[in-house]
């Protein structure tokens, strides 16, 4: 058992000695803090996480109604101001900022970067790495800012409130109706003529995609706003989101939601289970969990959109949409057959650019329709072992970050629980989707990934130890 522990630790990367190493490394001392006797006499720079702060706010406030040109500018805005606060940076303080996420992020560049040379259109893949670029530095600023738990608080609020603004639109689309802009349904469906609400977005299966975090954070935001005027205002935004959501008939979206729900709920009562007693700390779990599946079957069964939307999942090819997919994926497939190492190069122009050359007949597809098959077609079989090791790195940081505080019975473990709910049920719905890859909802799923890797501490060995054992079930 101590064997398999330290495997795990090293794999993770737990119990790894970063603060000594950067301590000790002339490449960070070298650079970070090279304008730090500018910092000291310099009031803007003083207010420099604030400042970031604020960009952040100004991408999760615009993102749902602007071009993803607008977007675009305010992380490079975000990229540059990153960069001038590190600089300005005691190298000291920087180093307790670097997180086992951190490396694997810059290890996941670098495989893009190596993709990138070894591209056969290097021209388009090198303008999706810079695209790429500006993703993965927005998250090591969200990572810098949200260390505040007031500025963390802030940033959640604030998307929050976008999001409800987003749903009681998408809402309002359902009771007045909307035209379709794309073909969404089957035409041969029964559903053909339902509304799939788009709210601001332009597209159900997206809309879906930006409201399962904003879902999954007011169902924890019930548990972490003490008032009970916030406790409604919680209550209300999971109920408004939840019915927005579904309404997309988003059926990614339905399996994304449906995972990160369970997930939620089974952390939740994991938390709450050292103030059970014995009877409900052994069958909370069970009761809950079977609740509501209970209520997800009654729902597919009684209510007859639902049931054949959920239905038209196990329809194989008799589905356009399913059609349409398994067609894709086929010719991905052949893509990532041709070059499984280092793929074709990273971004949706690179797959633009090659997959013509493999797509079925009347199959035109933007991307691969499922984050895995794009992360293996655009850095190979390198970059899939990479992104996977990072999820894995995330979630283990999460649930050790968790066991920590609910040690402590500290009320912002709750935001971690809804992270790892959130980024189990993107996952869920990026299997049969690429929504992932749109700014709305990749700007997102950093600031999920940024949340956890702020919570991080460093461990000593025995103190790793001990965390992981408080992870076993009770």
């Amino acid at each position: 058992m101590f064997f398999m522990n330290l495997v795990w630790q090293r794999f993770t990367l737990s119990s790894l000695p970063l603060k000594e190493y950067l301590a000790t490394s002339y490449v960070h001392r070298s650079v970070v803090g090279m304008l730090s006797s500018w910092r000291q006499t310099s009031v803007f720079i003083q207010w420099g996480d604030p400042i970031a702060a604020a960009l952040l706010c100004l991408v999760y406030a615009l993102a749902p109604f602007s071009s993803s040109t607008l977007v675009g500018l305010l992380l490079v805005a975000c990229a540059g101001f990153w960069l001038l606060l590190t600089l300005s940076e005691q190298a000291t303080t920087n180093v307790s900022s670097v997180t086992p996420i951190h490396l694997l992020v810059l290890l996941y560049w670098g495989i893009a970067a190596v993709a990138t040379a070894l591209s056969p259109v290097k021209k388009a893949a090198l303008n999706d790495l810079a695209t790429l670029s500006l993703y993965l530095l927005l998250f090591v600023l969200c990572a810098r800012v949200l260390r505040s738990p007031r500025l963390r608080s802030a940033i959640i609020i604030l998307y929050l409130h976008v999001s409800l603004i987003v749903s009681v639109y998408g809402l309002r689309q359902w009771f007045f109706g909307a035209t379709a802009l794309a073909t969404w349904v089957d035409p041969e469906s029964p559903l053909s003529k339902t509304t799939r609400v788009y709210s601001y977005l332009g597209n159900p299966n997206l809309l879906a995609g930006y409201l399962l975090p904003a879902v999954i954070f007011s169902l924890v935001a019930i548990f972490v706003w003490q008032s009970w005027l916030k406790k409604a205002l919680a209550l209300t935004m999971f109920i408004v989101n939840t019915a927005c959501l579904i309404l997309t008939f988003s059926r990614g979206g339905w399996i994304g939601l449906v995972v990160a729900i369970l997930a939620a709920m089974a952390l939740l009562v994991y938390w709450k289970s050292v103030e059970m007693p014995p009877f409900w700390r052994t069958w909370s779990l069970p009761i809950v969990l079977g609740g509501l599946i209970g209520v997800l079957l009654l729902g597919v069964i009684f209510v007859e959109p639902v049931r054949l939307r959920v239905l038209s999942i196990f329809v194989d090819r008799q589905d356009s949409s399913n059609n349409f997919r398994r067609n894709v994926w086929d010719a991905v497939f052949e893509m990532i057959r041709d070059r499984p190492i280092f793929g074709i190069g990273p971004g949706h122009n690179s797959f633009n650019k090659v997959y013509p050359l493999y797509q079925h007949p009347r199959y035109t597809a933007l991307s691969a329709y499922s984050i895995i098959l794009e992360v293996a077609v655009e850095t190979g079989f390198v970059g899939l072992a990479c992104f996977l090791w990072l999820i894995i790195v995330t979630f283990n940081t999460a649930f050790m970050q968790m066991a920590r505080l609910r040690q402590l019975r500290n009320v912002e473990g709750f935001w971690l629980i809804g992270a790892i709910a959130i980024l189990l049920g993107m996952l869920a719905h990026g299997t049969v989707d690429t929504v992932w890859y749109r700014p709305e909802v990749n700007t997102l799923w950093w600031l999920i990934v940024a949340l956890i890797a702020s919570y991080w501490t460093p461990l000593a060995q025995n103190q790793t130890n001990s965390t992981n054992s408080q992870l076993a079930p009770n």
